[in-house]
Protein backbone atom coordinates (compact mmCIF):
# COMPACT_ATOMS: atom_id res chain seq x y z
CA UNK A 1 0.00 0.00 0.00
CA UNK A 2 1.44 3.36 -1.01
CA UNK A 3 1.62 6.35 1.32
CA UNK A 4 -1.20 8.24 -0.37
CA UNK A 5 -3.63 5.31 -0.09
CA UNK A 6 -2.70 4.76 3.55
CA UNK A 7 -3.16 8.46 4.34
CA UNK A 8 -6.59 8.35 2.73
CA UNK A 9 -7.56 5.35 4.86
CA UNK A 10 -6.37 6.95 8.08
CA UNK A 11 -8.28 10.15 7.38
CA UNK A 12 -11.53 8.17 7.53
CA UNK A 13 -10.86 6.70 10.98
CA UNK A 14 -12.53 8.19 14.06
CA UNK A 15 -9.45 7.34 16.12
CA UNK A 16 -7.26 9.45 13.82
CA UNK A 17 -9.42 12.57 13.95
CA UNK A 18 -8.45 15.81 15.69
CA UNK A 19 -10.03 16.54 19.04
CA UNK A 20 -11.47 20.08 18.99
CA UNK A 21 -11.26 20.31 22.78
CA UNK A 22 -7.46 20.01 22.83
CA UNK A 23 -6.36 22.24 19.96
CA UNK A 24 -4.67 24.59 22.44
CA UNK A 25 -3.32 21.94 24.80
CA UNK A 26 0.28 22.89 24.04
CA UNK A 27 -0.34 26.33 25.53
CA UNK A 28 -1.81 25.10 28.82
CA UNK A 29 -0.16 24.83 32.25
CA UNK A 30 0.29 21.36 33.74
CA UNK A 31 -2.93 21.27 35.77
CA UNK A 32 -5.03 22.30 32.75
CA UNK A 33 -3.39 19.64 30.57
CA UNK A 34 -4.27 17.01 33.16
CA UNK A 35 -7.85 18.26 33.42
CA UNK A 36 -8.24 17.97 29.65
CA UNK A 37 -6.91 14.41 29.67
CA UNK A 38 -9.13 13.46 32.61
CA UNK A 39 -12.19 15.00 30.99
CA UNK A 40 -11.61 13.09 27.74
CA UNK A 41 -11.05 9.83 29.62
CA UNK A 42 -14.59 10.01 31.01
CA UNK A 43 -15.89 9.12 27.54
CA UNK A 44 -14.22 5.70 27.65
CA UNK A 45 -16.44 3.71 30.06
CA UNK A 46 -19.54 5.12 28.38
CA UNK A 47 -18.31 3.84 25.02
CA UNK A 48 -17.53 0.45 26.55
CA UNK A 49 -21.01 0.26 28.10
CA UNK A 50 -22.57 0.49 24.64
CA UNK A 51 -20.82 -2.68 23.45
CA UNK A 52 -21.55 -4.90 26.48
CA UNK A 53 -23.88 -7.12 24.38
CA UNK A 54 -21.00 -7.95 22.04
CA UNK A 55 -18.60 -8.45 24.95
CA UNK A 56 -21.09 -10.82 26.59
CA UNK A 57 -21.40 -12.83 23.38
CA UNK A 58 -17.62 -13.12 23.21
CA UNK A 59 -17.41 -14.24 26.87
CA UNK A 60 -19.97 -16.97 26.25
CA UNK A 61 -17.93 -18.26 23.31
CA UNK A 62 -14.72 -18.13 25.35
CA UNK A 63 -16.32 -20.12 28.18
CA UNK A 64 -17.58 -22.67 25.68
CA UNK A 65 -14.06 -22.94 24.28
CA UNK A 66 -12.54 -23.46 27.73
CA UNK A 67 -15.10 -26.14 28.54
CA UNK A 68 -14.09 -28.00 25.39
CA UNK A 69 -10.34 -27.75 25.92
CA UNK A 70 -9.86 -24.67 23.76
CA UNK A 71 -7.79 -21.56 24.38
CA UNK A 72 -8.20 -17.79 24.32
CA UNK A 73 -5.57 -16.19 22.09
CA UNK A 74 -5.12 -12.42 21.86
CA UNK A 75 -3.22 -10.99 18.92
CA UNK A 76 -2.23 -7.48 17.99
CA UNK A 77 0.60 -5.08 17.19
CA UNK A 78 2.15 -2.26 19.20
CA UNK A 79 0.07 -1.09 22.16
CA UNK A 80 -2.81 -3.40 21.21
CA UNK A 81 -0.51 -6.42 21.21
CA UNK A 82 1.11 -5.42 24.49
CA UNK A 83 -2.27 -5.07 26.18
CA UNK A 84 -3.24 -8.55 25.00
CA UNK A 85 -0.01 -10.05 26.32
CA UNK A 86 -0.50 -8.21 29.62
CA UNK A 87 -4.01 -9.53 30.15
CA UNK A 88 -2.98 -13.07 29.23
CA UNK A 89 0.04 -13.01 31.55
CA UNK A 90 -2.15 -12.09 34.53
CA UNK A 91 -4.42 -15.15 34.20
CA UNK A 92 -2.13 -17.93 35.51
CA UNK A 93 -1.28 -16.23 38.84
CA UNK A 94 -4.78 -14.86 39.37
CA UNK A 95 -6.78 -17.94 38.43
CA UNK A 96 -4.24 -20.82 38.51
CA UNK A 97 -4.86 -21.75 34.89
CA UNK A 98 -2.25 -23.30 32.57
CA UNK A 99 0.00 -20.74 30.88
CA UNK A 100 -1.26 -21.62 27.41
CA UNK A 101 -4.97 -21.41 28.28
CA UNK A 102 -4.91 -17.64 27.74
CA UNK A 103 -2.03 -16.37 25.64
CA UNK A 104 -1.01 -13.21 23.84
CA UNK A 105 0.65 -12.93 20.43
CA UNK A 106 2.32 -9.68 19.36
CA UNK A 107 3.68 -8.68 15.96
CA UNK A 108 7.45 -8.79 16.14
CA UNK A 109 7.50 -11.35 18.97
CA UNK A 110 8.56 -10.81 22.58
CA UNK A 111 11.15 -8.21 21.54
CA UNK A 112 8.23 -5.98 20.53
CA UNK A 113 6.99 -5.83 24.12
CA UNK A 114 9.71 -3.28 24.90
CA UNK A 115 10.83 -2.08 21.48
CA UNK A 116 9.20 -0.93 18.27
CA UNK A 117 9.65 -3.56 15.56
CA UNK A 118 9.36 -1.71 12.28
CA UNK A 119 7.17 -3.29 9.65
CA UNK A 120 6.08 -6.28 11.76
CA UNK A 121 2.44 -5.22 11.78
CA UNK A 122 2.35 -4.73 7.99
CA UNK A 123 2.67 -8.40 7.07
CA UNK A 124 -0.51 -10.52 7.19
CA UNK A 125 1.55 -13.66 6.63
CA UNK A 126 3.26 -13.15 9.97
CA UNK A 127 -0.13 -13.12 11.68
CA UNK A 128 -1.01 -16.44 10.08
CA UNK A 129 2.36 -17.93 10.96
CA UNK A 130 2.13 -16.83 14.60
CA UNK A 131 -1.14 -18.72 15.07
CA UNK A 132 -0.01 -21.72 13.06
CA UNK A 133 3.11 -21.94 15.25
CA UNK A 134 0.85 -22.17 18.30
CA UNK A 135 -1.12 -25.05 16.82
CA UNK A 136 -4.40 -23.17 16.42
CA UNK A 137 -7.47 -25.43 16.32
CA UNK A 138 -11.18 -25.00 15.79
CA UNK A 139 -11.67 -25.21 19.57
CA UNK A 140 -9.85 -21.92 20.16
CA UNK A 141 -11.03 -18.30 20.30
CA UNK A 142 -8.85 -15.66 18.63
CA UNK A 143 -9.33 -12.01 19.62
CA UNK A 144 -7.76 -9.66 17.08
CA UNK A 145 -6.94 -6.30 18.69
CA UNK A 146 -6.35 -3.21 16.55
CA UNK A 147 -7.56 0.30 17.29
CA UNK A 148 -7.64 1.19 13.60
CA UNK A 149 -9.27 -2.10 12.69
CA UNK A 150 -7.03 -2.40 9.64
CA UNK A 151 -3.71 -3.81 10.90
CA UNK A 152 -2.53 -6.36 8.29
CA UNK A 153 -0.92 -8.65 10.92
CA UNK A 154 -4.25 -8.97 12.72
CA UNK A 155 -6.21 -9.34 9.48
CA UNK A 156 -3.93 -12.19 8.44
CA UNK A 157 -4.37 -13.91 11.79
CA UNK A 158 -8.15 -13.58 11.81
CA UNK A 159 -8.45 -14.87 8.25
CA UNK A 160 -6.34 -17.89 9.17
CA UNK A 161 -8.43 -18.50 12.29
CA UNK A 162 -11.60 -18.44 10.18
CA UNK A 163 -10.10 -21.02 7.82
CA UNK A 164 -9.23 -23.29 10.76
CA UNK A 165 -12.73 -22.93 12.21
CA UNK A 166 -11.78 -21.08 15.40
CA UNK A 167 -14.12 -18.48 16.86
CA UNK A 168 -12.98 -15.00 15.88
CA UNK A 169 -13.50 -11.76 17.79
CA UNK A 170 -12.35 -8.29 16.76
CA UNK A 171 -11.61 -5.40 19.12
CA UNK A 172 -11.34 -2.05 17.37
CA UNK A 173 -12.18 1.55 18.24
CA UNK A 174 -13.57 2.33 14.79
CA UNK A 175 -16.96 1.27 13.43
CA UNK A 176 -17.27 -0.88 10.30
CA UNK A 177 -13.62 -1.92 10.45
CA UNK A 178 -11.83 -4.45 8.27
CA UNK A 179 -11.27 -6.81 11.21
CA UNK A 180 -14.89 -6.36 12.28
CA UNK A 181 -16.02 -7.56 8.86
CA UNK A 182 -13.94 -10.74 9.27
CA UNK A 183 -14.77 -11.63 12.87
CA UNK A 184 -17.71 -13.66 14.13
CA UNK A 185 -18.13 -11.08 16.90
CA UNK A 186 -17.13 -7.44 16.39
CA UNK A 187 -16.52 -5.29 19.48
CA UNK A 188 -16.06 -1.62 18.62
CA UNK A 189 -16.21 0.97 21.42
CA UNK A 190 -16.01 4.35 19.69
CA UNK A 191 -14.20 6.67 22.11
CA UNK A 192 -13.68 9.46 19.60
CA UNK A 193 -10.53 11.42 18.68
CA UNK A 194 -7.58 11.24 21.05
CA UNK A 195 -6.26 14.10 23.18
CA UNK A 196 -3.12 13.94 21.01
CA UNK A 197 -4.13 13.22 17.43
CA UNK A 198 -3.53 9.55 16.60
CA UNK A 199 -2.04 8.66 20.00
CA UNK A 200 -4.27 5.63 20.41
CA UNK A 201 -2.40 4.38 23.49
CA UNK A 202 -4.60 6.86 25.38
CA UNK A 203 -8.43 6.66 25.23
CA UNK A 204 -8.46 3.80 22.75
CA UNK A 205 -5.88 1.87 24.73
CA UNK A 206 -7.86 2.41 27.92
CA UNK A 207 -11.02 1.09 26.24
CA UNK A 208 -9.13 -1.99 25.05
CA UNK A 209 -7.75 -2.63 28.53
CA UNK A 210 -11.20 -2.36 30.09
CA UNK A 211 -12.66 -4.81 27.60
CA UNK A 212 -9.81 -7.30 27.90
CA UNK A 213 -10.32 -7.17 31.68
CA UNK A 214 -13.97 -8.00 31.11
CA UNK A 215 -13.32 -10.83 28.66
CA UNK A 216 -10.86 -12.70 30.87
CA UNK A 217 -12.41 -11.93 34.27
CA UNK A 218 -16.01 -12.72 33.30
CA UNK A 219 -14.88 -15.92 31.58
CA UNK A 220 -13.01 -17.06 34.68
CA UNK A 221 -15.99 -16.27 36.89
CA UNK A 222 -18.14 -18.39 34.59
CA UNK A 223 -15.55 -21.18 34.89
CA UNK A 224 -15.90 -21.30 38.68
CA UNK A 225 -12.66 -19.52 39.55
CA UNK A 226 -14.44 -17.15 41.94
CA UNK A 227 -16.49 -17.69 45.10
CA UNK A 228 -18.65 -14.68 45.98
CA UNK A 229 -16.16 -12.04 44.84
CA UNK A 230 -13.06 -13.81 46.17
CA UNK A 231 -10.19 -15.15 44.05
CA UNK A 232 -10.32 -18.67 45.42
CA UNK A 233 -8.07 -20.09 42.69
CA UNK A 234 -5.21 -17.65 43.25
CA UNK A 235 -1.78 -19.19 42.75
CA UNK A 236 0.26 -18.74 45.96
CA UNK A 237 3.71 -17.97 44.60
CA UNK A 238 5.10 -15.38 47.02
CA UNK A 239 4.65 -13.98 50.53
CA UNK A 240 2.17 -11.31 49.45
CA UNK A 241 -0.03 -13.91 47.79
CA UNK A 242 0.25 -16.17 50.84
CA UNK A 243 -1.08 -13.32 52.98
CA UNK A 244 -3.82 -12.67 50.44
CA UNK A 245 -4.75 -16.36 50.45
CA UNK A 246 -5.09 -16.32 54.23
CA UNK A 247 -7.30 -13.25 54.06
CA UNK A 248 -9.49 -14.92 51.43
CA UNK A 249 -9.97 -17.99 53.62
CA UNK A 250 -10.79 -15.75 56.59
CA UNK A 251 -13.29 -13.69 54.58
CA UNK A 252 -15.04 -16.77 53.21
CA UNK A 253 -15.25 -18.71 56.46
CA UNK A 254 -14.99 -16.25 59.34
CA UNK A 255 -12.02 -18.12 60.78
CA UNK A 256 -8.99 -16.59 62.49
CA UNK A 257 -5.62 -15.99 60.86
CA UNK A 258 -4.11 -18.99 62.66
CA UNK A 259 -6.98 -21.19 61.55
CA UNK A 260 -6.62 -19.99 57.98
CA UNK A 261 -2.93 -20.86 58.00
CA UNK A 262 -3.71 -24.34 59.34
CA UNK A 263 -6.42 -24.88 56.70
CA UNK A 264 -4.05 -23.82 53.92
CA UNK A 265 -1.40 -26.23 55.18
CA UNK A 266 -3.93 -29.08 55.29
CA UNK A 267 -5.11 -28.33 51.76
CA UNK A 268 -1.63 -28.06 50.26
CA UNK A 269 -2.09 -24.30 49.92
CA UNK A 270 -5.21 -24.76 47.80
CA UNK A 271 -7.41 -21.81 48.79
CA UNK A 272 -10.63 -23.22 47.36
CA UNK A 273 -10.08 -26.56 49.05
CA UNK A 274 -9.21 -24.89 52.37
CA UNK A 275 -12.48 -22.95 52.34
CA UNK A 276 -14.49 -26.03 51.45
CA UNK A 277 -12.94 -28.04 54.28
CA UNK A 278 -13.68 -25.26 56.76
CA UNK A 279 -17.33 -24.96 55.72
CA UNK A 280 -18.10 -28.69 55.56
CA UNK A 281 -15.80 -30.42 58.09
CA UNK A 282 -14.88 -32.91 55.38
CA UNK A 283 -11.44 -34.52 55.19
CA UNK A 284 -9.08 -33.43 52.42
CA UNK A 285 -9.58 -36.38 50.08
CA UNK A 286 -13.38 -36.31 50.38
CA UNK A 287 -13.48 -32.55 49.91
CA UNK A 288 -11.25 -32.70 46.85
CA UNK A 289 -13.47 -35.36 45.28
CA UNK A 290 -16.60 -33.31 45.99
CA UNK A 291 -15.07 -30.23 44.38
CA UNK A 292 -14.10 -32.25 41.33
CA UNK A 293 -17.64 -33.59 41.08
CA UNK A 294 -18.93 -30.01 41.19
CA UNK A 295 -16.67 -29.06 38.31
CA UNK A 296 -14.52 -26.88 40.55
CA UNK A 297 -17.44 -24.58 41.43
CA UNK A 298 -17.07 -23.94 45.14
CA UNK A 299 -20.55 -22.52 45.69
CA UNK A 300 -22.13 -25.49 43.94
CA UNK A 301 -20.08 -27.94 45.99
CA UNK A 302 -21.02 -26.15 49.23
CA UNK A 303 -24.70 -26.12 48.40
CA UNK A 304 -24.63 -29.82 47.57
CA UNK A 305 -23.01 -30.73 50.90
CA UNK A 306 -25.18 -28.77 53.35
CA UNK A 307 -22.26 -27.10 55.18
CA UNK A 308 -22.16 -26.50 58.91
CA UNK A 309 -22.31 -22.73 58.44
CA UNK A 310 -25.16 -20.92 56.77
CA UNK A 311 -24.77 -20.84 53.04
CA UNK A 312 -23.15 -17.70 51.76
Amino acid sequence: MNAQTLMSELEKLVSEGRNPDTMQIDLQPTAEILKLINSADRDVPLAVEKVIPQIAEAVDRIVEAFQNGGRLIYMGAGTSGRLGVLDASECPPTFSVPEDMVTGVIAGGDHALRHAVEGAEDDPAQGRQALDKRGLTGKDVVVGIAVSGRTPYVIGGLNYAKEIGATTVSLSCNPDSAIGAIADIAIAPVVGPEILTGSTRMKSGTAQKLILNMLSTASMIRMGKIYQNLMVDVNISNQKLMARASRIVMEATGCSADEAETLLERSGHDVKLAIFIALTDMDVAEARAALTKAGGFLRKAINERQPKAARK
